[in-house]
């Protein structure tokens, strides 16, 4: 199997969106699952997927979910997110622009779970623990890739229908 990458530029000038997609043929099985349960939005007014970390946090989160959406413009951002209704979004938040978005978003009923990532933890664990969807303050990307696997693995339980094919109808009332 080849790792085919495909990048879409959905608006330019300095708010892109890029949506990062692998292709399907690569992914573990759970990540097709999950791929139709939520979405990965990653808010981050210096993301540059040129620049070495932001790479490499890409490769990381690829791991666990199928399309990655980035902003750079937080009113985008919050349109996106606003449109979305079908699916659970989790949303990677940087730190400047945590204290300003969350607020404002975190009402929305879509919105599943938001992870802070910045550079001085103390400093923003203060504000971020006072919101129930905001799963932990991180400096590193591997901490949040494991918060979101859990999570991930919450929602799609959730999601999992239940059969009664099999069992008698009498059974269920006895």
């Amino acid at each position: 199997m080849t790792n085919q990458k495909s990048t879409i530029t959905v608006a330019s000038g300095p708010a892109a969106v890029i949506t990062t997609t692998n292709s399907a043929a690569v992914l573990p099985r759970s990540v097709h699952r999950a791929l139709q349960n939520f979405l990965l939005i990653w808010l981050d007014a210096d993301f540059d997927e040129s620049k070495e970390n932001y790479k490499t946090s890409i490769q990381h989160l690829r791991h666990i979910v199928a399309t990655i959406t980035t902003f750079t413009d937080v009113d985008q951002c919050v349109d996106f997110i606003s449109d979305i209704e079908d699916e659970k979004i989790f949303v990677i938040v940087s730190d400047a622009l945590g204290q300003h978005i969350i607020p404002e978003i975190q009402i929305l009923p879509q919105l599943h779970s938001i992870y802070v990532f910045c550079d001085n933890q103390s400093l923003h664990q203060q504000w971020a623990k006072t919101i129930p969807k905001v799963k932990g303050v991180y400096t590193q990307i591997e901490p949040i890739c494991e918060t979101l696997k859990i999570d991930r693995e919450h929602c799609d339980q959730g999601m999992i229908p239940i059969s009664y094919h099999g069992i008698d109808a009498l059974f269920m009332y006895t």
